[in-house]
């Protein structure tokens, strides 16, 4: 039997993995939600349709089995953010009853939870508490998916080749500070982003995961120390290795909002516990942040050595 599957945000960080891997599943037929509409001859997999104008969704979901949204906004101005995540989130998930879509999966992020600190939180235990328009809106549009009876998927911090914001981010913050953090105890939830793709695809396909809210992280948390040990060894050392205590980072950083977000993610614990989502599952959690990294550090080299 073969399981028609739609995918939202195919192009993108995450989505693209998830795309990947559902195209290598067997019986599983992949279209992608796509603003683009193909030129020359008909595209079978790709369907028409912009989250952020609701009324080009008519029609999409006919005939899928499963959908999968990994497509959102994150950042640019709030009303974008709301059009996109909360409205066009909205309008797919009704379009998706409206067609008779038996499963829908939703790719949102643990930071609908807000800053923390989260030390082993279980699904159910935190409140949704987001502080940014971003996060706002996607736990608007995990409130509209599990209205529906969807399943959503939490990932904390996601790396791995094509990642802009969590490698990046700490890289420049070590630039900023000309320095790397000593005394950092925070443990965070981490999973490269190909085991996540095959994670999602795996969930969607699950007969074991119903509805509700699951955490998508490696089992083991990745303790900040060796999150920047990691990154002064493969990436970047700043500083010819000079080391700086947390008060005095925060000096440094002060005149960058995104130094400053990426110190707080060294300080503050972000563990999101969830054994239970890779029980049963036909997935593996992964090989852990050391050696994922490892194979990745090759393109973060070269995209931070371009982004300079």
């Amino acid at each position: 039997m073969t399981v028609d599957l739609l995918i939202t945000g195919a192009t993108g960080f995450i989505g693209g993995r998830v795309a990947a891997a559902a195209r290598g599943r067997p019986g599983v037929r992949v279209r992608v939600l796509s603003r683009r509409t193909p030129t020359g001859r008909p595209d079978s997999g790709t369907v028409p349709g912009d989250l952020a104008d609701p009324r080009t969704l008519r029609g999409g979901c006919a005939g899928v089995d499963v959908l999968v949204h990994c497509a959102s906004q994150v950042g640019g101005a709030p009303e974008s953010a709301a059009a996109v995540n909360d409205l066009g989130t909205k309008a797919l998930v009704e379009e998706a009853v409206r067609g008779g879509v038996r499963r829908i999966v939703y790719v949102s992020t643990a930071a609908v939870h807000g800053r923390g600190p989260f030390r082993g939180v279980r699904p159910g235990e935190a409140p949704i508490a987001p502080v940014s328009a971003t996060s706002r809106t996607r736990a608007a549009a995990e409130r509209h998916v599990l209205d529906a009876g969807g399943l959503v998927l939490r990932p904390h911090l996601v790396h791995g080749a094509g990642d802009r914001w969590v490698i990046p981010g700490l890289v420049g913050l070590l630039r900023e500070l000309s320095a790397t953090v000593s005394g950092c105890g925070a443990l965070q939830s981490m999973i490269d982003v190909d085991t996540l793709g095959r994670a999602v695809v795996a969930a969607a396909l699950s007969p074991h995961h119903g509805p509700g809210a699951h955490y998508v992280a490696h089992p083991e948390p990745v303790p900040a120390s060796e999150l920047l040990a990691a990154v002064c060894e493969r990436v970047e050392r700043p500083g010819d290795g000079a080391r700086v205590d947390m008060a005095t980072a925060r000096v440094r950083a002060a005149g960058s909002p995104r130094a400053l977000h990426h110190l707080d993610m060294l300080a503050v614990d972000h563990w999101f516990a969830d054994d239970g989502f890779w029980k049963d599952l036909d997935c593996s959690p992964g090989e852990g942040f050391a050696r994922a990294f490892a194979r990745s550090a090759p393109w973060y080299r070269s995209h931070m050595t371009t982004g300079r």
